[in-house]
């Protein structure tokens, strides 16, 4: 099995669905070995396209507060992966982004999760991470982030942290009231070591 260096290369490399991007591909993820956090998200959308930074957007922001972690220790992938489930930008359908190819997590993903042995906690955001990460766990985002306890300490179901998803908020006080205050003191766990 390759080392998580060539593997990455390998993937930042990766063409296999470049016949039906939009923009061609643009693999955007960050690892290393000793990271123990695990971001596993849908797929990069527009603007992270564009600069190659995960999560470099209102999305990112958004879900940088959520765990209460600055750029810095977002960024740092010694400590922290973003491995979505789809790594290129998918294109947009009527309702927002298009799903996530599937050629990226069946290519790729074994062999990445495999690599990321030092991982504490995984944050597993919307039904396409949802499905892979946690199957069996329910049918809508909203029942399966509901339980989030069910996987705690170690998995966290969320949301996505898109704009988009500002209604769901709305509706859902719980989220903001009892996971976020200690999904943050988790993060700060993890971290800290």
């Amino acid at each position: 099995m390759p080392g998580l260096t060539s593997l990455l290369a390998d993937v930042r490399a990766c063409n296999l669905c470049a016949g039906q991007l939009p923009l061609g591909p643009r693999p955007v993820l960050q690892a290393a070995a000793s990271a123990r956090i695990l971001i596993a998200g849908q797929a990069p959308g527009r603007k992270v396209h564009e600069t190659g930074i995960p999560f470099n957007d209102a999305s990112g922001e958004r879900l940088r507060s959520w765990l209460g972690i600055s750029r810095e220790q977002f960024y740092d992938a010694s400590k922290v992966a973003i491995v979505p489930m789809g790594f290129c930008y998918p294109g947009t359908g009527k309702s927002g982004d298009l799903p996530p190819r599937p050629e990226c997590a069946t290519a790729w993903r074994r062999a990445l999760m495999a690599q990321l042995g030092n991982i504490e906690l995984t944050l597993v955001i919307g039904q396409y991470a949802q499905a892979y990460h946690l199957p069996g766990a329910g049918t809508s985002v909203t029942d399966i982030v509901s339980a989030w306890r069910r996987h705690w300490p170690h998995t966290v179901p969320l949301p996505h942290p898109s704009p988009r998803n500002n209604l769901w908020l709305r509706r859902n006080p719980w989220f903001e009231e009892e996971l976020l205050p200690a999904l943050r003191k988790r993060v700060a766990e993890v971290l800290a070591g």
